[in-house]
Formats: C-alpha cells, structure tokens, sequence
C-alpha cells in the first residue's frame, strides 16, 4: 500500500505561521494572520497554543477510544477543527524552531534531528547539543519570543525545566519566559499563572507522551492510548481553565508512522564510502561526503541499495523540491551532499553515529506522508 504525501504549506498553512498569526491576532505590527485566526476565534486578548508531539491529525479519531475530547474535537462537533502541515523533515526540532521563529527550516537552519557540523566533521543531536555550533550563532535569526517582546506582548513557555537552558532553547525560544511543568497538572497550573500576567500574550504548552508511545510501541497500541488518555486530561484542564478573553489552539510537531521495512547502514558497508557522516533521522537522510568524493557516485549507490523505497537527490536537487522553502545561502551545507528520503513505512537505521536504540523503534516521522505531516490546529473558546 502506498501512503499519500504531503508538501510543506509555508506561508500558506505551516507551523511557521502559527505564531506570526497569534501575534498578528494580538496587534502586534509586522506580523500577518496568514492562519486567518481572527475568523477561527474572534477577538482576544490571549492565545495559548498547545503542542502535543506527534499526535498528528490523522491519529485523532483513534485517539478518541482513549479520550472523548480528541474523538469530539476531530468529528467536528466540539471547537473548531482543521488541519495545517508539519516542517519537512517532519521532526521535532525542525518542526518546533518553525513554531518558535515563525520561519521555514531553510531560513532558520535546523534541519534534521540530527546536524552535521563542520568545525568537528561530527554528527550532533539538536534535542541534546551537547557539543556543536554556537546556538545563537547556528541560529541566528529573530525568535518570535524576542519579536513578540518587541511588539509588547508577553510570550511564556510552559513545559519541562530540564529544556530550559539548552542550547537548542538559546536557538529558537530566546526572548521567552519559562515556567516548570512535567505533568498535565503543572502545566495546566503553569498556563493559569501565564494567563494571569496583564496584558496581551501568548503561551506555549508541551508535553511528549504520545510520541514516546507511539516511538516505542507503535501508534494505536496500549501504551499509545494510555499515553494519549494522559495528555488529554491536560487539553480538558485547559479547555476549563480558559478565560472569556483567551483562545486555546492545540497542534503537534508532525504525527507519525509505524515503520516495517528497515534498511540498516552498519549492514551495509559499501554506503559509507567516501561518506563523512549520515545525519538526519530514519525517514529523512542527509548524506555528507569527504573532501574529494564524487557526490553523484555516492548517490547511486544509496539507489541501489534503496530502490524504490526513497527518493534520493543531490543537495541542489533536495533544495529545487521546496521541502525545506527558501534555503539562505549560510544554511545550503547544512542539507547533505545527498539527501535520502524515505517512502510509506520504510526507515533507514543502524547509522553509527547513533544510539542502537534507535533500530528498536517502531513508530517514526520526519517522512512525506500525510500520517507525518498533517497536523491538527484546533481551536477553543471559554
């Protein structure tokens, strides 16, 4: 069976104007409702958008067994329901530093799960960064916290204290204020104290379960309805919480796919010649060549290997396909010599930069496919 794909909808319908529209709801000037949120929720003062990762869209009718809400939400019979694209690559970190600088990942410049940096030759994990770039100057443009701030609106960040000070939070949610919260509880505490503060402003809530789940056990298994019954006391708690002049807008970073088909690199030797470092993830491969090797040999030998269960294209090629929207000219290097991009359920693993983990996995995303890349933008007002 082949999935269906979808194309980033930058500009049109993308988590890079979810923020940019809230700030524009809000007045502030500079910044378009490309989202039309003015017609989706009225008039208000505050906007509290809320991540559940990888619960993309297409997952919300089944997660309506697990929580009503969800069910409800997606049949259209509570809030308003509709739906706008994750990034491509539709993965995490790509995906929030679009939310959080309201830009495509050509101009913000992260990528992949993982980045390839050029002053150690070495793979590095934009979740851990323990060793790479300089955040700000890996990522140097505007975040919408710090525009935000410009425009005189408060933008707080409700989530886990252990992100609070990492470097991928220097990168994309500098400008921001940070409040605790690990559990739906917290956060629902957390969003109320945000609420509180005077005057216009937005909130930004995120809690991980599903996409642990589903990572671990696959999408609609019972740990996965587990995890999307735990988030979910979360959504009502704020649906209650929500004051008359406040809208709530609940989305992902992408949803996901339970992967069958595996192609493991350490398996295959012959892929790594004249190859510096595989970054990327396990839908969306970005090859990086040594000096001297010829990018279009290495590109033929990933064909061989994959066959029609990729695409694979030459950097410029990757780039012309729009997947990323316009790439500035700083961040080309960042997209590989070669770039691999997964079909229907098929991964490639057993990269040897990367934890063994990662071969266990049953749930993926970063792909093309509606499952990856169609997210929920559901409203609701008090």
């Amino acid at each position: 069976m082949t999935l269906p794909e979808t194309t980033a909808s930058y500009g049109l319908g993308s988590l890079s104007d979810v923020m940019p529209s809230a700030m524009a709801l809000l007045g502030a000037e500079g910044e378009r409702d490309v989202l039309s949120l003015a017609d989706q929720v009225g008039e208000v003062e505050k906007v509290v958008v809320f991540l559940l990762d990888g619960f993309g869209a297409l997952l919300w009718s089944r997660a309506g067994a697990a929580h009503r809400t969800f069910g409800e939400a997606a049949a259209g019979r509570l809030g308003t329901w509709r739906t706008i694209t994750a990034t491509s690559p539709s993965s995490t970190p790509i995906s929030l530093a679009s939310l959080s600088t309201g830009l495509p990942p050509g101009q913000h410049g992260i990528l992949g799960f993982t980045g390839f940096d050029p002053a150690s030759g070495d793979p590095f994990a934009y979740i851990r960064w323990d060793e790479g770039p300089d955040p700000r100057e890996w990522q140097p443009r505007p975040t919408c916290g710090e525009r935000a701030a410009a425009a005189g609106l408060t933008y707080t960040i409700v989530s886990n204290g252990a992100y609070a000070h990492t470097p991928l939070t220097d990168a994309i949610y500098r400008g921001a204020d940070w409040i605790e919260a690990a559990t739906p509880e917290e956060v629902v505490a957390g969003v109320r104290a945000a609420l509180a503060r005077p005057g216009r402003g937005i909130v930004f809530a995120y809690l991980p379960e599903v996409d642990g789940a589903g990572h671990r056990f696959g999408t609609g298994s019972e740990q996965w309805l587990e995890a999307v019954a735990y988030v979910g006391t979360a959504v009502d708690g704020l649906c209650d919480a929500l004051p008359s002049d406040a809208a709530l807008l609940v989305t992902a970073d992408h949803g996901m796919v339970d992967v069958d088909d595996r192609l493991r690199v350490v398996e295959r030797p012959a892929l790594l010649d004249g190859v510096q470092a595989v970054c990327g993830d396990g839908r969306v491969r970005y090859v990086h060549t040594v000096a001297g090797a010829n990018p279009g040999d290495v590109a033929a030998a990933w064909r061989a290997a994959v066959g029609d269960r990729a695409t694979v294209l030459l950097r410029d090629e990757a780039i012309a396909t729009g997947w990323f929207g316009p790439v500035a000219s700083e961040n080309r290097s960042r997209v590989g010599d070669v770039v691999v991009a997964a079909h229907d359920r098929f991964a490639i693993t057993g990269v040897p930069s990367e934890p063994d983990r990662v071969d266990d996995l049953i749930g993926h995303h970063g792909g093309l496919t509606d499952l990856e890349m169609v997210v929920p933008l559901w409203s609701y007002r008090g």
